[in-house]
């Protein structure tokens, strides 16, 4: 008879941080636990779970939560770690005395929309499944921009409302900000969330727009003009700060990655936090746009070696997810794509206390955006690609909402808010400084 093992889940992730709109956390932590697709796909909102049945464990999350975990060793039987930030594990271990076994890079990301199943059986270390439970059709719209841009912000708008109701719920009366910029992503949130308030019978004297303010970025005239243009200038607040508070090593350990865009963004997105923190004390619930450029696939493919329009318009939720679970680039410590990336959204929002929410992260949107026939509508042209998101936009904003929304050229959110030499001049590092900078932490 072989050895009896004793298996142990440390579950560190925070219950109060999902945001479950359509049933309670053990319906949800139910659903997870039978492992079939539709059972938690039928989960709508916000989720990070684990489930466990004698040495099965089970664990699923939503594009919007991060979730990690590790397997130590123990005399006893295998201990499986599990929370949202790479610290927490390394803390949680070094708490019992198994930090000696720790290294970031054996910590492992639950991939978005994915079931993954881990048997704690001992040693070897059992190999993980993944069984998918969001596999939208592509292709599936008709090629009429009016419709597509009709059923896109339909979506987006849908989710939103959910949103706020679920959140007037437990909050009622609670401030919504939404970080903004005035470009198509955070301004079709900012619009979204205008329109659904108003039609819920909410105030919105309750919404503000922050925009970010280094002093000379593009983003500040650009958020105004926007706003503006649909008389809506009394919602916004510029946060403003200063380029030499831009901090690469505060980010990358906010962060735990070392993606240069990726730190980029977070560096931007911990001031704009900070910002809004030192103004208001007790604010809570932010939206953003992030997720948006992923849908639409507006992304500069000539900055990617590894791209070509055809690989961009070719593989599902390629930009959601990256080249997908058990392929040669997907990162073990990291899933891929948006999978990957929201961290930047996410870590800076709960390092300074705050909920966020994108609609674009949400399978509704998704779904809509996967069924884009963009093969049809581009035939495979680079230029007619990025000229789509705008126009599909402002199509479906102005069918749902019956407002002209301005559409500006795009550009990335650590881009709008400095020019790009001077954020440059304060944070400028390769991906390999960055990486060490990171794992220095752990050294």
């Amino acid at each position: 008879m072989g050895p009896q093992y004793i298996e142990r889940v440390v579950d560190l992730l925070d219950p109060d941080a999902n945001d479950i709109l359509n049933m309670s956390v053990d319906e949800a932590r139910g659903r997870v636990l039978t492992g079939r697709p539709d059972d938690v796909r039928g989960i709508q909102g916000s989720f990070a779970l684990l489930a466990k049945d004698g040495i099965t464990v089970r664990l699923a999350r939503s594009m919007d939560r991060p979730v990690r975990y590790f397997l130590a060793k123990r005399q006893a039987g295998p201990a499986l770690f599990v929370a949202d930030r790479i610290d927490r594990l390394h803390q949680a271990l070094a708490a019992e005395g198994l930090d000696g076994q720790f290294h970031p890079s054996y910590t492992r990301m639950i991939p978005a929309h994915h079931v993954v199943e881990l048997r704690l059986v001992g040693c070897p270390d059992p190999d993980p499944t993944y069984t998918r439970f969001f596999t939208p059709e592509r292709g599936a719209l008709p090629a009429d921009l009016d419709e597509i841009g009709r059923r896109y912000i339909t979506a987006l708008v849908g989710e939103t409302s959910q949103w706020l109701q679920a959140l007037d719920a437990r909050s009622p009366g609670a401030p919504i900000g939404v970080c903004f910029s005035g470009g198509v992503d955070s301004g079709a949130v900012f619009l979204a969330v205008y329109h659904a308030m108003l039609n819920l019978g909410m105030s919105p004297a309750r919404l503000k727009a922050f925009v970010l303010n280094l002093g000379d970025g593009p983003d500040v005239d650009q958020a105004r003009a926007f706003l503006s243009r649909l008389d809506l200038s009394m919602f916004l607040e510029e946060i403003e700060a200063s380029p030499t508070d831009l901090d690469a090593t505060a980010a990358i350990s906010v962060l735990e990655d070392y993606k240069p865009l990726d730190v980029e963004c977070a560096a931007m997105g911990l001031l704009l936090c900070r910002g809004i923190r030192a103004r208001h004390r007790d604010w809570r619930y932010l939206a953003d746009g992030d997720g948006g450029d992923e849908n639409l696939k507006d992304y500069p493919i000539e900055e990617n070696p590894e791209l070509t329009i055809r690989s961009v318009v070719d593989n599902l939720m390629l930009y959601q997810e990256g080249w997908g679970v058990g392929k040669i680039k997907h990162s073990l410590t990291y899933s891929g794509g948006l999978s990957r990336g929201y961290v930047r959204t996410y870590a800076p929002l709960r390092h300074f206390g705050f909920a966020g929410f994108s609609p674009f992260t949400r399978p509704g949107v998704m779904e809509v955006a996967e069924g884009i026939p963009f093969a049809a509508l581009t035939g495979y042209d680079v230029p007619t690609l990025y000229s789509l998101k705008g126009d599909i936009v402002q199509r479906g904003v102005r069918a749902v909402m019956g407002l002209d929304m301005p559409v500006f050229p795009k550009r990335r959110f650590q881009h709008g808010a400095v020019p790009v030499d001077t954020m440059r001049a304060h944070l400028g590092g390769s991906e390999a400084a960055y990486r060490r900078s990171f794992l220095a932490s752990y050294v």
